[in-house]
């Protein structure tokens, strides 16, 4: 029986719980997290038994097909899924997050912390005071890691790195995204497909497309209700589902093949490559699907802990799957002749009295699966916004709880058409799995190739340490992935294309996003002409708060130049509002606002750079608004306060002047009051580019053509702040790049 003591702390007075009682409960939150985990996390991995077989033995492998085979096919996936998950991902990968966060743009992040290779501008070093900015790099270390630090001397000196880092990150980026549109279809098909049991080919051709397609079109139409309203029910779901499907493949070891176990050996993967030859070479893309859904577990580290998911995966996915890998290798063993794809599905092992309960749950799990991708994908393309990768988006939360999960509708219905497009276009889980299984393995391999450069960066690990880290994975994966670019015009040609597409999107919206910054930051006006203006000038102040939004963090931007010489009038209080991303997951609210003066006091003019993190979401306007002036009056009292004690320190008895000083505080607190109660402007610029002239056609092209079309059919950036339109200003500015 457990008995809690309470200790008392000396030096406090407080009581805490004895470390018995702590550890336990330590132990009890972190099962539950990884009960939870079984539905966000291991959905799209759970259900891959459902495709993976069906799609090896669909063409590559003759239909009279042999033990060789099948035993072949089984040390594959048993090895894959050993290599690639289990060392790869839970010992390896998992340990290389972000503050807790994972995912490809987790490794970026890491990797821009300690090394200059970030494209992001208005880097300041005020940046690296952040909490969630620790880095655990110090002189020593890489004093007396000499390989090291020059691998890393080579890396910021070397800008075309850079870019094409970045570019490896878009890569990793664009194939989630497709992710995100074949594996509700492949699952969803695949779940539906199980109506052959009972339906003739005929009645079967017709009726699986039209079914699969309505429920993937209700999956969407949820979507805007929030992961935490539709998934309460997904851990339990997936949890029997791997139950089930460990139960339904010890029933096939014991009743078809007990010694199946001989087949987890790797010489049946040589014996069957030998048979095969260039059939079973190309099967591999079908092998491939049994690790669909392993990058989530890095992905989603942030809704858990290493330890959560670590647990979920050793103690329950992991030996469930090899058991349902095993006990259809088993049937299969034993029925040899293929006369339908029917016969090597999933469905085909399963006894007869247990498959409609099967398939109903398999459609569960299925959209379950389907959902962890779905969200995952609202995700990275929030994050990709924030690198300033990605056109602007309306985000919205789906939780006030629960930070960070979101919704886009745009992107949401977009996802729904493309996925009813590939149901009714492939219309086969064969063609489904060559697209999948290329996006999947694409995935890896930037993985891999970004956390070898965490391990030399950030680990302080021998150069020859991350090499081997690379070549032993990398071949492996760069195996599959020939395997998988064969299939080309099998459907591996759809996240190919859908790549291209969105890379091309993402480098134009990224290279003139930047070309504008430069502009801005070349056309900026000094502060002595801000403070210039007067009513000498006939420029008025009126009554309010106006908020300027501008990119550069220094002087005066230039809409506001502009804004004066058309409308010879500004606020009484001006502050100029700046909205920075920074390498880090998360900015703490107590961190997020800097704020400053812009001239003496009596100007009434402040600069607030406000900095979010690439997982962060804005803030409703409201919430912005009045964070933002709490911080400026703050930022007034602390300054008074500092004031006051410079006073007294060099003069004690100068009570005058803390006088006049605190007088001064009231007084500029009542009138931002004041102008607060009045009302507050946001002044933004409604920008129109163009290419100069005798520019590249490729330039003019992507300037002219390709952004300015994603600009005027993207939302505004005043959708994506959030911007009242009754408080809107808008100030036209014409760029030339």
């Amino acid at each position: 029986m457990f008995s809690c003591s309470l200790v008392m702390d000396t030096e406090n007075g407080n009581f805490f719980l004895s470390s018995s009682s702590s550890k336990k409960n330590s132990w009890r939150s972190t099962l539950i997290l990884a009960y939870q985990s079984l539905g966000v996390v291991y959905g799209d991995l759970s259900i891959s038994p459902l495709y993976v077989f069906k799609s090896t033995f669909a063409e590559d492998i003759t239909h009279s097909y042999s033990n060789v085979e099948v035993f072949g096919v089984l040390s594959f996936v048993f090895w894959t899924l050993t290599l690639i998950p289990l060392l790869k991902y839970v010992f390896i990968v998992l340990r290389a997050d972000d503050n807790g966060e994972g995912g490809t743009f987790g490794l970026y992040s890491l990797i821009c912390r300690h090394a200059n290779v970030s494209l992001l501008p208005n880097k300041q070093a005020a940046d690296e005071e952040l909490s969630t900015y620790r880095s655990e790099c110090s002189a020593e270390i890489l004093k007396n890691n000499n390989s090291s630090s020059r691998i890393k001397i080579w890396i910021e000196n070397h800008k075309k790195f850079h870019v094409a880092l970045l570019f490896v990150v878009m890569l990793g980026t664009c194939m989630v995204i497709g992710d995100g549109l074949l594996i509700p279809a492949i699952s969803v098909f695949s779940a539906v497909q199980g109506l052959e049991l009972s339906l003739s080919s005929v009645h079967h051709q017709y009726a699986v497309v039209p079914i699969t397609c309505v429920i993937i079109i209700c999956l969407f139409l949820l979507q805007h209700y929030g992961t935490h309203r539709i998934g309460f029910l997904f851990a339990p779901i997936i949890l029997a589902w791997l139950l089930c499907i460990s139960a339904i493949g010890a029933y096939n070891i014991f009743c078809w093949n007990p010694h199946i176990y001989q087949a987890l050996s790797p010489y049946y993967m040589f014996k069957f490559l030998r048979k095969t030859k260039r059939g079973g070479w190309e099967s591999l893309g079908g092998i491939l699907l049994c690790i669909t859904g392993s990058e989530a577990m890095f992905a989603d580290l942030g809704h858990f802990s290493y330890s959560a998911i670590q647990i979920a995966f050793t103690a329950l996915v992991y030996p469930a799957l090899i058991l349902a890998y095993m006990g259809q290798a088993a049937y299969l063993s034993k029925h040899h002749e293929i006369k339908t794809s029917y016969m090597i599905g999933f469905y085909a092992s399963v006894p007869d009295d247990a498959r409609w309960p099967v398939l109903l749950l398999a459609i569960l799990a299925s959209i379950a699966g389907s959902q962890a991708i779905i969200s995952g994908t609202f995700s990275i393309i929030n994050q990709s916004y924030s690198l300033g990768c990605f056109p602007r988006v309306k985000v919205l939360h789906t939780s006030k709880k629960i930070h960070g999960q979101i919704y886009i509708p745009e992107i949401n219905w977009m996802l729904m058409f493309l996925c009813v497009a590939v149901a009714l276009g492939f219309r086969d889980t064969k063609q489904i799995g060559n697209a999948s299984g290329l996006a999947v393995i694409t995935v890896m391999m930037v993985t891999t190739c970004l956390t070898s450069l965490v391990m030399i960066l950030c680990w302080h690990k021998p150069p020859l340490l991350a090499l081997a880290f690379v070549l032993t994975f990398g071949s492996i994966e760069l195996l599959y992935f020939s395997a998988s670019l064969v299939k080309f015009l099998e459907g591996a040609w759809l996240p190919i294309l859908l790549a291209f597409f969105l890379m091309i999107i993402m480098f134009v919206w990224h290279y003139t996003t930047m070309k504008k910054y430069e502009h801005d930051l070349h056309n900026k006006v000094s502060i002595d002409w801000l403070l210039a203006l007067g009513d000498t000038l006939g420029i008025a102040r009126v009554p309010g708060i106006g908020l300027v939004y501008s990119d550069v963090i220094s002087c005066v931007p230039a809409n506001f130049s502009r804004f004066v010489t058309n409308l010879p009038a500004f606020h009484k209080i001006l502050v100029f509002v700046c909205i920075k991303y920074v390498p880090v997951p998360f900015v703490s609210p107590t961190e997020r606002y800097l704020v400053g003066r812009v001239g003496p006091p009596d100007h009434r003019s402040y600069r607030c750079i406000v900095r979010y993190g690439y997982r962060d979401v804005h803030q409703d306007i409201d919430c912005f608004e009045t964070e933002l002036l709490t911080n400026l009056a703050e930022f007034i009292t602390y300054e008074g306060r500092e004031s006051m004690q410079s006073i007294q320190s060099a003069n004690m008895t100068d009570n005058n002047g803390l006088e006049i000083v605190e007088m001064a505080v009231r007084e500029e607190l009542q009138e931002l009051k004041e102008a607060q109660e009045a009302g507050t402007a946001f002044i933004l610029g409604h920008s129109h580019v163009r290419v100069k002239p005798g520019s590249s056609l490729i330039k003019k092209l992507a300037i002219n053509v390709a952004y300015n079309f994603l600009r005027r059919n993207c939302r505004g950036s005043e959708v994506a702040l959030r911007v009242p339109p009754a408080s809107l200003l808008e100030v036209g500015m014409v760029y030339v790049l």
